[in-house]
């Protein structure tokens, strides 16, 4: 099993992805020697390395040589979002390292412990801090593997040494999900993805429900209301339990309520005939009341208080770049999100909308990946054609090659707005700031680098006359 206690020494490649980061400080606060490389220095980086881990950025075999002549004590961690013939994973695995992917290490890691896994398209990262915050905060306590940097803590890692139970965000890429072994999961949402990895939507599908077989016996799964026609197969006592807006669900929210800028809702356990009137939601956006209610169901079902579960939501502070208020002023609105997949695009774009239902939105998007643009460009311009005026940057690479014929153009064409161009990332500033009939709410959408535009475009955006 790989531990702390098994491994002194441990190699990350591609340590400054947030699943790679949260993992890196893990063996690190447990007193491992942990080193890393990264292709580009990034503010995450550059936190790990003031928290004490050394990180370089060139693809350079004779580091390890040096630093690692007994080959056979070190533990090796990579991404698959790096390629396989970068030269430090090509030596490792030609020089008796053993290297496994993130997936691999992090399912050893938890293997042990009461995991609360949090799966789906879109939703997890705000779902799974929100459970690992009530977690936290209550008498049951709680660790968390997140794959978002949490405002209360600033970090994607929170240890309880005093607590068995971690919630983890399951991430479905590369299968990586179905090393996990939880106690209790939560699915999301089934809207297909990655269909490099999956090839059609039944196959995403498929693999949703071998994540829910890996379910411990006696174990529960906690899913969105709607998402299956018929529930997947199961261990044995696992219990299932649905969760949504709407009364005919196992757990349930209603009667939002918006007030003096806070946002208030009831909760509803069906089989206790649990009712928590007027709870507070710390990031007051609707969208996120629905995450907060299965967040809740598995919390409460772990033996977290109602008393408990009242006080920490309404001091859940949210997640950096997760519907990320950044300016807020007369003048302007200026809000960033990670959204990227058609779905997620719209549930944003819906809820500026309701917060600003009388103004105009100006929404900047980056596309990730050539093969998810191939695949929902023409869905990627419906939800985009929601603003009223959109910029749209190059596809963001990532691990992929370019495609034949896969550019944003693809999406700007089916675009059915007129207000619409493409324009290079490091030119985004210097356009906005030319301009005088900018609208008050302006929106970065993108997993790509377009979060190095996003402080600079905060600094104008505040200065805005």
């Amino acid at each position: 099993m790989i531990t702390p206690n098994n491994y002194k020494k441990i190699y990350f490649i591609g340590i400054g992805g947030i699943g790679m980061s949260a993992l890196a400080r893990y063996f690190h606060s447990n007193g491992a020697e942990v080193k890393g490389y990264d292709l580009t220095p990034s503010p995450l980086t550059q936190t790990l390395e003031k928290e004490g881990i050394p990180i370089h950025y060139t693809d350079s075999p004779e580091f390890l040589s040096e630093w690692y002549p007994n080959s056979s004590e070190v533990l090796v961690v990579y991404t698959p979002a790096v390629p396989d013939d970068l030269g430090e994973l090509v030596y490792c695995r030609t020089h008796n390292f053993r290297v496994v992917k993130r997936s691999e290490a992090l399912g050893e890691a938890v293997y042990n412990q009461q995991l609360l896994a949090v799966a789906g398209t879109h939703g997890k990262t705000t779902t799974s801090s929100l459970l690992a915050h009530l977690m936290h905060n209550s008498h049951v306590g709680g660790n968390a593997f997140l794959g978002g940097i949490v405002a209360n803590y600033s970090s994607n890692l929170l240890l309880d040494p005093q607590s068995d139970f971690v919630v983890v965000e399951a991430d479905e890429y590369d299968r990586s999900f179905l090393h996990l072994s939880p106690h209790m999961a939560i699915v999301t949402s089934l809207d297909p993805d990655h269909l490099d990895i999956y090839e059609t939507p039944e196959g995403y599908r498929e693999g949703f429900a071998q994540f829910v077989a890996r379910i411990k016996p006696n174990g529960a799964l906690v899913y969105k209301k709607g998402i299956y026609p018929q529930l997947p197969q199961r261990a044995k006592g696992v219990r299932a339990f649905s969760y949504a807006m709407e009364q005919e669900a196992d757990f349930y929210a209603d009667n939002l309520q918006f007030k003096e800028g806070k946002l208030f809702f009831d909760w509803h356990c069906k089989a206790d005939g649990l009712t928590l009137s007027s709870l507070e939601l710390g990031v007051p956006i609707a969208i996120n009341v629905e995450n907060a209610t299965a967040a809740m169901a598995v919390a409460y079902l772990n033996g977290v208080t109602a008393e408990e579960l009242r006080e920490s939501l309404s001091s859940f502070r949210g997640i950096h770049r997760r519907f990320e208020r950044l300016v807020d002023t007369p003048r302007c609105v200026f809000i960033d999100d990670y959204a990227h997949h058609p779905e997620e695009l719209r549930a944003a774009i819906t809820s500026v909308r309701k917060l600003y239902p009388q103004e105009s939105i100006l929404g900047i998007f980056q596309p990730h990946l050539y093969s998810r643009t191939q695949d929902f460009y023409k869905e990627f311009a419906q939800s985009l054609s929601l603003l009223d005026e959109v910029i749209l940057l190059p596809i963001y690479p990532a691990r992929e090659e370019p495609l034949p014929g896969v550019t944003s153009e693809l999406i700007l064409q089916e675009i059915s707005i007129s207000s619409k161009s493409i324009i290079a990332r490091e030119e985004v500033v210097t356009h906005l700031e030319q301009r005088s009939d900018l609208p008050r709410i302006i929106l970065t959408l993108g997993a790509g680098n377009i979060d190095r535009i996003v402080p600079l475009l905060a600094q104008l955006l505040r200065t805005r006359r």
